[in-house]
């Protein structure tokens, strides 16, 4: 609950629309909702609706201003989250979804909330602030092993099996990131175009496909208050699809920092806290798991380091265009050229 925020004012939505949207909608919660904002997050919006009886659901819609295609899709997380829940309890299951606009301004969808400590920048005082190795060693290793679990799940099982292209995977995220930078970029950047260009011209033979979660990383993620080793959710689906796995394990890497790496300011993972496994220590626990061939994880690390860049100059894009007046995004141009040189740093 400490997340939660009151509404920020620009953020809001006319509870009375959705309450009567909600009560055309077969097997939820009766009554007019009180509204909370789940503070946390720097893209999509997500909203706590607890209704009188004391149900609780979450609300799930895209950040304001105009978004990258294929970004930010409501339709796609709610089409996966009614599914995959029935193979990976982790991931909430979705019941309801809204493709008109008139009643909260964009589409939305709305699923079960899963409850457990979300841990983002910094350690929370219940498993030590920081101060205790084996916990945090625990939270390190939790977001390997749930990574290593998620692909393992068989799409088919849960009728995801069609979901995405996988074929070519790899060279589409490249044409299309390098697309989105060349949208969201304020002034040129010829790390970012070089990084770009190296990505696509040594392309790595693709691992066989798996189901993808395209934005894998610990605040994510929500863990047991008792037990930093177990994960009791996983969120922001938006993006999910078939693919290379190792896709996601680069996404994660890249906003895993080494002691001296991390942009000022930008501490995504507590991942230079005492215990907290190495990132090549990561890789290969994520190996030992997976069973899966790592001779070609530089291109992965270069690629995710490359591509947390682009995705932090399209919230910073969006700050700078008055499309947000969310303060906390006034940065993220330094960060995203902080990230820039680390890919190209990683290029071997």
């Amino acid at each position: 609950m400490s997340e939660l925020i009151e509404v920020r004012e620009d953020e809001r939505f006319d509870t009375g629309r959705l309450t009567r949207w909600l009560s055309d909608q077969p097997g939820l919660p009766e009554g007019q909702p009180q509204v909370r904002q789940f503070g946390g997050g720097k893209a999509n919006l997500t909203y706590l609706l607890l209704f009188p009886g004391g149900e609780e659901l979450v609300l799930r819609r895209p950040p304001l201003g105009p978004v990258a295609k294929g970004a930010h899709d409501m339709s796609r997380e709610y089409r996966v989250l009614s599914r995959l829940w029935q193979s990976f309890p982790k991931a909430a299951r979705a019941v309801g979804f809204c493709d008109d606009e008139s009643v909260i301004g964009s589409e939305f969808f709305i699923m079960e909330r899963l409850d457990g400590v979300v841990v983002r920048g910094e350690i929370p005082e219940v498993f030590g602030s920081g101060k205790n190795p084996d916990a945090n060693r625990g939270l390190s290793e939790v977001v390997i092993t749930t990574l290593a679990e998620f692909h393992s799940v068989d799409p088919a099982e849960c009728g995801l099996d069609d979901l995405g292209r996988p074929a070519g995977f790899l060279e589409r995220q490249v044409v299309g990131w390098r697309e989105r930078w060349a949208k969201a970029k304020h002034e040129e950047n010829e790390t970012a175009e070089g990084v770009g260009a190296w990505l696509a011209d040594h392309l790595p033979p693709e691992e066989n496909p798996t189901l993808l979660h395209n934005d894998w990383r610990l605040d994510n993620m929500a863990v047991s208050e008792a037990d930093p080793r177990v994960c009791v959710a996983v969120y922001d689906w938006d993006m999910a699809t078939r693919g290379d796995p190792l896709a996601d394990l680069g996404t994660l890497m890249g906003s895993w920092f080494d002691p001296g790496e991390a942009p000022d300011g930008l501490s995504m993972m507590p991942t230079t806290a005492e215990g907290w496994m190495r990132r090549a220590e990561a890789t290969e626990l994520y190996a030992e798991k997976s069973g899966r061939d790592m001779s070609h994880i530089d291109w992965y690390l270069v690629f995710g380091s490359w591509k947390l860049a682009v995705v932090l100059q399209q919230i910073y894009i969006r700050w700078l265009r008055g499309q947000t007046q969310d303060e906390r995004f006034a940065i993220l141009d330094q960060g995203a050229r902080h990230l820039f040189e680390l890919a190209q740093a990683r290029i071997p």
